[in-house]
């Protein structure tokens, strides 16, 4: 009984002994061994938690950052992916973000998961799909921690300290806010000032999150005060930026968002070690425009050598920008380059305070840039804009004042130099003051007359009527209108550019002088800032005239033209709460608009793609079908389509329409009749889409079709009769499609008609029959209907064309088809309606028959603005055109037989003269003539004359050789080109031009010079003036042009090819004076900057070209003038970069030419060469190396000038 109680105390011992000493209870044997450790505790694995709908419904609203894994029992995979994920678990509690998954295939379908597994990224719970490799946990938990995932728009992230460390380290550019935590400033609670500082920059600098983000710059904030305290940011809230991990602290105004954005650009690229111009987008690029007051841009193309030789050379200055304040950077878009007017890349324009100005000098010369750049810093001047970057600042509704005006023009320099005194003041009202000297867009804002000034507030524009010279008065003008709070009074040419420029405008017709005017006038005066607020203008127009052309016939009447189109105000005019919430309501909601037939014109005179719909406002049917085509309007201005409707029956009736509602489609002012349903919207939305998309034979009615024949010169008519889908017309019709195309091209309208009226006119009997009407003539056609080649080939035979008799009328399609067709052109340019030029017609339809005889067309064109198109002095004009070059006629146009007598002799004679030519036929031979001589002549300069007299001379010469020799007296396109020196002499390689820089008057000279250009296998590249452009609106007048010229050097030496280098482009002053072929400029490829004169022996030199040869041959010419002391084209060498000796001639000394009386010198070094090559046996001699390297002269080529970058 005792041994019973021992065993059984002894065995509770134990237990207990086991209990508290797990370790000791593992068995005897492995106590025993040498160096056992006791068994770690075993911890718990990391478990993703699973989740029901409810709670994952809870866990979103309670916390910011949640990841969710979508499972299905029936995935295969899910298991193996969520094994992976579970590694990453406890890493993404340690950055804040709850990890759970869940299995609910209906949720998952409400979130956009369609496959499982699947992830779910949800922040502030905006949910984000990852669609990555699960299986790699690395890249998922990447993916939760990164900034890109965080990024909400328009919102500024928060941050726990642990993703924001990896954060900081994963990206080179990040701004955080450090505001106090939670528990300090709860949400919504503002009872503490630190609360309310940190809620408002927070509030502010939102505005700026996106564009950040736009410039590469990571925005987050974190509420964190013990991390605030280990940086010692004092009092919160607090801005740090760190830039590669190095922080930076604003000390600025966190409520100034604009200043913080600046602060943030500046310091991006501020001591960087790569010293690297950082790319833009045309986004981000109008970020900075529009937050920087010092921007640079180049705009470059990274594939072309130009554009990066350039910005190469600009690296070098970006440091020095920094320095001053300026902010560089490039762009690789030809469109934003072309926003700004940016035609020639590369290029760079400086933007100060969202100003452009475009550098016009040497690009290559960084030195000259950053001069160029600190100077305008400095300097208070007047900026130069572009046409482009006007419209852009007109359309921003920017104030700006605008001085038009002329370079050349001494007004407008004396100006331009009285009203810089006045920017200042200007930049203190709010004013930005530019200049533009650009004749056109001048003339698009009415002003035939510079100088001229026009203020221009929310794209509004007013006309300064004053006196430009006295700027005092004009700045009170300027004063005046800025703190002026009226609806702007306007002409009727202001009121046509408004509407085409300004994409919201409300115009309200008035009479000053009527007492319902000026009543109406005080009410809407109350209205204007509310619709500044919304972007609409508000402007009003005393014009009887301007308001009948709109067909307004009651007034006051209020119109609001949206992008153009007009839609009129029937409220009450007195009541302009309501005025303004249907002027909102419009821009913000799209409706047919309902228009006048005088709208209705003018929108189908000036809109290229016009829909218009015919209906009875009284008519219910009608009333369901204009709300059925209402579902489409959004559709249609996507597609550039605009739709109206008019409610208006005789109008309709003049369309030919008998039945409404019924749909018209205009294109390029062509009418089609829609012959569907129109109550089947989406039927008739894909008729209009095929109109615009596809050529087709427009449909018409009888009505159209009488306007379409009396105002079009020809016309092609397809009588099909009535006609059903699937017969033979309709057959015919599909067929006839295919040639729609050429005969559009050609100017000639192709359209169809069941209507029989016009058919039984013209004496069309039988159907499906085809009539061509040349200006109202008809000519049946009486071939095959189905052989669409055989009609197109007959409607386009100049047979079928001409009107026996009479002098053909046709438009610029045709006209060009015609120049460009036939040798000896006779056309009479006039305008529709002048009566003279009626009698003149009257009088040349005497000689037509005659001109016909000798093979000469003659024709007739009235197009509007052709004196333009043709750069023609006046109208009415004749002019004969042989082989494209034109002449015209001097004498009186009404005596027709010495017209005759003129255009016969012309077409006898034999061309020795030196063609002139008009712009048009200019820009045509400069595109498609490969070897071209244009010389450039003013009618005022005194030798042109002249010399153009003794270039007579080598007329036939150079055709001979294949050039064509043609002049133009286009000051203007001179100008464009960088000529303002007259006369000139530019040739034509492909397009490429090259000026002349010899003596003119010695034809003998510029014939050789002409064919060496020709012949020559040097490259050319552009025009240029010591380096620097010559493009209108510099201060001086260049008459000293050099081309750049690349030609090859001969090697002398047997050694492989050297590395070369490409150095700057530059002339060196020790240029000046030499021959061609001395030694031109400094431009070289070698190994150093300098080469070593060798002493004992001397220089070995480049053999002389061919070129070079002929030149040394003609040392003078037959003149007595100096022109042999004209300066060199500058030379592109390619020399060695061995320091033993240079390839360079040396100064002074002429290049010699191979032959038996070469120089001692030139023996001495054949000699050697001689002696080692005898020692070398076997190896490539002096000679052998020659040829060899001329051989493979055209590769060496384009090995090398792949590194060279030449250009203006």
């Amino acid at each position: 009984m005792t041994f019973t109680r021992l065993k059984t105390l002894s065995l509770l011992v134990c237990a207990l002994l086991a209990l508290s000493f797990p370790g000791y209870v593992n068995g005897g044997a492995n106590n025993n061994k040498k160096g056992s450790q006791p068994a770690a505790p075993v911890e718990p694995e990391a478990v993703i938690e699973e989740v029901n709908a409810k709670q994952l419904e809870k866990l979103l609203a309670d916390k910011d950052y949640v990841a969710v894994f979508w499972y299905a029992r029936s995935c295969v995979t899910c298991d193996k992916v969520l094994a992976e994920l579970e590694k990453i678990d406890d890493d993404t509690d340690s950055f804040g973000v709850d990890f759970v998954k869940i299995n609910d295939k209906r949720l998952a379908k409400q979130y956009g998961i369609k496959n499982f597994p699947a992830l779910t990224y949800f922040r502030e719970k905006e949910p984000i799909i990852y669609d990555g490799d699960l299986m790699d946990e690395e890249g998922v938990l990447d993916f939760l921690t990164s900034l890109e995932a965080m990024d909400l728009p328009d919102r500024i992230e928060e941050v726990n300290s642990k993703i924001l460390q990896k954060i900081i380290e994963d990206t080179d550019f990040v701004a955080v806010l450090f505001c106090p935590d939670h528990e300090t400033c709860p949400p919504r609670v503002m009872d503490k000032q630190q609360c309310r500082k940190c809620a408002k920059a927070l509030q502010e600098l939102e505005n700026i999150d996106d564009e950040a983000d736009q410039l590469g710059i990571g925005f987050v904030k974190i509420h964190d005060e013990a991390l605030a305290d280990e940086y010692n940011l004092g009092s919160l809230p607090a801005l740090v930026y760190y830039r590669h991990q190095t922080p930076i602290i604003y000390e600025g105004e966190l409520q100034r968002e604009e200043d913080v954005l600046e602060w943030l650009v500046q310091n991006k690229s501020t001591g960087d070690e790569d010293d690297v111009i950082e790319d833009v987008t045309s986004k981000t690029l109008s970020t900075l425009i529009s937050n920087i007051d010092n921007l640079v841009v180049l705009f470059y193309d990274h594939g072309n050598d130009d554009s990066m030789t350039v910005l190469e050379e600009l690296e070098q200055i970006d440091d020095d920008c920094d320095k001053h304040g300026i902010q560089f950077v490039k762009i690789d878009d030809a469109k934003a380059a072309g926003d700004y007017g940016i035609d020639s890349i590369p290029a760079i324009v400086y933007f100060e305070k969202e100003i452009p100005n475009v550098y016009d000098g040497d690009l290559m010369d960084e030195e000259q840039i950053l001069k160029w750049l600190l100077g305008q810093l400095e300097r208070d001047e007047i900026e130069d804009v572009t046409d482009e970057m006007l419209d852009t600042m007109i359309k921003e509704g920017r104030v700006i004042a605008v001085l038009f005006y002329d370079n050349n023009d001494k007004k407008s320099q004396k100006v331009l130099e009285e009203l810089e005194n006045i920017d200042d003041e200007c930049d203190a009202l709010g004013i930005t003051f530019v200049k533009i000297d650009n004749p056109e867009e001048a003339v698009e804002y009415g002003i035939n007359k510079v100088p001229k000034l026009i203020y221009f507030e929310k794209g509004i524009p007013t006309i300064y009527e004053g006196n430009l010279e006295d700027e005092e008065k004009l700045l009170k003008w300027l004063t005046d209108q800025t703190s002026s709070d009226q609806i702007e009074d306007i002409t009727d040419e202001m009121l046509d550019l408004i509407i085409e420029k300004m994409p919201h405008v409300a115009v309200l017709f008035y009479d000053k002088d009527q007492k319902k005017s000026q009543k109406i006038l005080a009410e809407l005066e109350n209205i204007d800032d509310e619709c500044d607020q919304n972007d609409i203008a508000f402007v009003k127009i005393d014009d009887d005239k301007e308001a009948k052309e709109w067909g307004i016939d009651e007034i006051p009447s209020i119109v609001l033209f949206e992008r153009g189109i007009p839609h009129i105000y029937e409220g009450d005019l007195m009541k302009e709460d309501e005025l303004l919430g249907w002027l909102v309501h419009q821009k913000r909601y799209s409706e047919i608009p309902e228009v006048t037939d005088e709208m209705k014109d003018k929108l189908v005179e000036n809109t290229e793609h016009l829909a218009v719909i015919f209906y009875d406002k009284d008519d219910k049917q009608d009333m369901r079908i204009l709300n059925e085509l209402e579902n489409i309007d959004d559709e249609l201005e996507k597609e550039g389509i605009v739709i109206v409707r008019i409610d208006n029956a005789a109008e309709a009736k003049e369309y030919g329409l008998d039945h409404l509602p019924a749909l018209i489609y205009f294109e390029n002012k062509i009418p089609a009749l829609y012959e569907g349903d129109l109550m089947n919207e989406d039927e008739v939305l894909e008729w209009l889409l095929v109109q615009k998309k596809t050529a087709t034979i427009e449909e018409v009615t009888d009505e159209i079709l009488v306007n379409l024949i009396n105002e079009h010169e020809y016309v092609v008519v397809f009588f099909t009769g009535p006609c059903e889908p699937g017969e033979t017309c309709d057959h015919t019709l599909n067929a006839l499609e295919s040639i729609d195309d050429e005969l559009d091209e050609a100017g000639i309208i192709f359209v169809t008609t069941e209507d029989t009226g016009v058919a039984k006119k013209y004496n069309v009997k039988t159907y499906p029959r085809l009539v061509f009407f040349r200006n109202r003539d008809p000519l049946h056609f009486t071939g095959d209907l189905d052989d669409e080649d055989e009609v197109l080939a007959w409607i386009t035979d100049d047979e079928t064309l001409e009107i026996p008799g009479k002098i053909e009328e046709v438009n610029v399609k045709m006209l060009d088809k015609i120049l460009a067709e036939n040798d000896h052109v006779v056309v009479f340019f006039y305008a529709e309606g002048d009566k003279k030029a009626q009698k003149i017609l009257n009088e040349l339809e005497n000689i037509d028959d005659e001109c016909e005889e000798k093979d000469i067309d003659f024709v007739k064109t009235s197009d509007d603005d052709i004196d333009k198109e043709y750069d023609l002095p006046s109208l009415p004009a004749l002019a004969f055109y042989r082989h494209k070059f034109r002449t015209i006629y001097t004498g009186d146009l009404m005596k027709e037989e010495e017209i005759l007598e003129w255009v016969i002799d012309l077409h006898e004679s034999t061309a020795d003269v030196i063609e002139s030519v008009d712009r048009k036929t200019l820009q045509v031979l400069i595109n498609d003539v490969e070897h071209l001589a244009v010389f450039f002549y003013d009618d005022e300069c005194e030798s042109c004359s002249e010399i153009l007299e003794e270039l007579e001379n080598i007329d036939d010469d150079t055709d001979k050789h294949g050039i064509q020799f043609v002049k133009s007296n286009d000051v203007k396109l001179a100008h464009e080109i960088g000529i303002f020196a007259f006369p000139a002499l530019v040739y034509y390689e492909t397009g490429v031009p090259i000026m002349y820089d010899g003596n003119l008057k010695n034809e003998n000279r510029v014939l050789q010079w002409l064919v060496n250009q020709k012949n020559d296998e040097c490259f050319y590249v552009g025009l240029g003036h010591d380096g620097h452009s010559a493009k209108r609106g510099n201060n001086f007048v260049p008459n000293d042009y050099k081309p750049f010229q690349c030609c090859p050097t001969k090697l002398e030496k047997s050694t492989k090819v050297p590395k070369m280098t490409a150095q700057r482009i530059g002339h060196s002053e020790g240029d000046q004076g030499k021959r061609p072929g001395v030694g031109g400029g400094n431009f070289q490829f070698a190994g150093s900057a300098s080469t070593s004169t060798t002493t004992g022996k001397s220089a070995s030199k480049p053999a002389a070209t061919k070129k070079q040869a002929k030149v040394s041959k003609d040392t003078d010419d037959d003149d007595e003038d100096d022109d042999d002391e004209e300066k060199p084209l500058v030379k592109v060498s390619y020399a060695n970069k061995r320091s033993g000796g240079s390839n360079k001639p040396q100064a002074g000394k002429k290049p010699v030419a191979k032959g038996k009386d070469n120089d001692d010198e030139s023996q001495e070094v054949e000699k050697v060469s001689k002696q080692k090559a005898s020692k070398k046996s076997g190896k490539l001699n002096v000679k052998t190396g020659i040829n060899f390297f001329q051989n493979r002269l055209k590769n060496l080529y384009d090995i090398i000038f792949q590194d060279i970058s030449l250009w203006e």
